[in-house]
């Protein structure tokens, strides 16, 4: 007998269903849209197609919307994203704007964060995480102030392997707070770890890094941490959280704050937003975590329950020795990737990452293929990587997007900056070496 997920309905139960509502065929229901703008043909569907092919298939056929097959990403990703969560969270009682300050009536809202801060320690190896963070780069000057104010130092050491837009936020939040940033140079796409080393002192409170970097290599820190926390400055760690199922985690490496963006958890690109930043940190550092923290308890009847906790913070008490002001609420996108995380589960999110590796390796050695791409470094990377452009990059993204591409990003000096996450097909990354090999 074969099992299926999901059932569809019957033509009996479709019958019924219409004399409830009293209509008496399918399409009376969406007569008040114009027919114009119906699909008129009959859409012939083959059996077992994935939600991606589905998904792909049905955008073809509407024909009228034109969505570019996706080669960038520089810190947003496209990347797979169930069908069932818009289900979920476009449920009435999700999408309020109420930030959940009362406990008693915000036990839903409450559980969910508290999930998503679950999933955060699990993904990083970290104790504690909050939620609040916009997306990554606000989440990494927040990483940024907390270090300043645990250390009570007023330097911040950061790798040029960052993404440079990263940076320019932490630009924009340290300059008014008098904290001074030193960079560390790079070296063959990674950290220059003799820099770092020379440049470490008792005025740096944290030294931060990108892992993968902006260039989508796997950096090495094994031979600086224990030199970092002798200095006793602490070590920020700016993660891709979806590649951590499948590398080594910040917990492991020794890291003291991670921060970054969780858009890779099954956020979609939407034009550059919504995202969800995060931060996680050891027990130590818990009191210094900025954002709200939700935590699990029993009531008076022994019944579970979640309460905002540790709240000498932000605008409730004790403003003054706050980290950090900020109280916004992303729950709706924390959500968003609970509802993910727990549809792949940890077999899933390596799942995807192998994909995605798979699909990258592929393009990397089809691109040097073709004559036209030099390697600039021999260094591990999952799904991003850098390569010498032999021929004009932003020509040759001119010409892709007239065949439905975005390629990747023209970073200088000919280095081109590529992606393949999970989504890419092989017949979709064939279609774009054949366009650049006949450009």
């Amino acid at each position: 007998m074969t099992m299926y997920k999901y059932f569809p309905h019957s033509e009996k139960d479709i019958k019924e269903m219409l004399e409830v509502i009293g209509v008496k065929k399918i399409d009376d229901i969406f007569g008040d849209i114009p027919q114009n703008i119906l699909y008129q043909k009959k859409i012939n569907i083959d059996h077992s197609l994935s939600e991606i092919e589905l998904r792909r298939k049905l955008m073809k056929i509407a024909g009228m919307n034109k969505e570019y097959i996706s080669f960038l990403g520089a810190g947003a990703y496209d990347v797979y994203t169930p069908s069932v969560i818009k289900a979920i969270t476009s449920r009435q009682e999700f999408l309020t704007s109420y930030t959940p300050y009362q406990a008693e009536i915000s036990q839903g809202t409450l559980q969910y964060i508290f999930e998503f801060q679950s999933m955060i320690c699990e993904l990083t190896n970290m104790d504690v995480a909050n939620a609040s963070l916009y997306d990554g780069a606000t989440s990494t000057a927040e990483a940024v102030f907390m270090a300043v104010s645990q250390t009570k130092r007023k330097k911040i050491l950061i790798s040029k392997t960052v993404n440079p837009r990263t940076i320019e936020v932490i630009k924009t939040y340290t300059k008014y707070r008098n904290i001074e940033i030193s960079y560390i140079e790079e070296k063959d796409f990674s950290y220059d770890e003799e820099d770092l080393l020379n440049k470490l002192n008792d005025e740096v409170s944290g030294v931060l890094v990108q892992n993968p970097n902006y260039y989508g290599i796997i950096e090495n820190y094994n031979s600086v941490v224990s030199t970092i926390h002798e200095n006793k400055s602490l070590l920020i760690m700016n993660a891709d959280p979806s590649t951590l199922g499948l590398i080594k985690t910040p917990g492991e490496i020794g890291a003291d704050i991670v921060c970054g963006d969780a858009q890779t958890l099954g956020i979609p690109l939407a034009f550059g937003g919504p995202y969800i930043g995060y931060m996680a940190t050891t027990e130590k550092l818990m009191r210094k975590l900025p954002g709200r923290i939700v935590g699990m308890t029993n009531d008076t009847e022994g019944k579970r329950g979640y309460v905002l906790t540790i709240q000498a913070r932000e605008q409730h008490i004790r403003r003054e020795k706050a980290t950090s002001n900020i109280c916004s609420n992303q729950s709706l996108m924390a959500l968003h990737t609970v509802i993910y995380g727990s549809l792949l589960g940890k077999k899933g999110l390596v799942q995807v990452n192998e994909i995605a590796y798979s699909n990258s390796h592929y393009l990397y050695q089809q691109l040097l293929q073709t004559g036209k791409f030099e390697e600039v470094a021999k260094k591990p990377f999952l799904k991003e990587f850098v390569i010498k452009s032999l021929i004009d990059i932003n020509k040759l993204n001119q010409k892709l997007m007239t065949k439905g591409f975005l390629g990747g990003l023209n970073i200088g000096n000919n280095l081109y900056l590529l992606c393949a996450t999970e989504v890419r097909t092989k017949d979709e990354i064939d279609e774009f070496i054949n366009i650049v090999k006949e450009f």
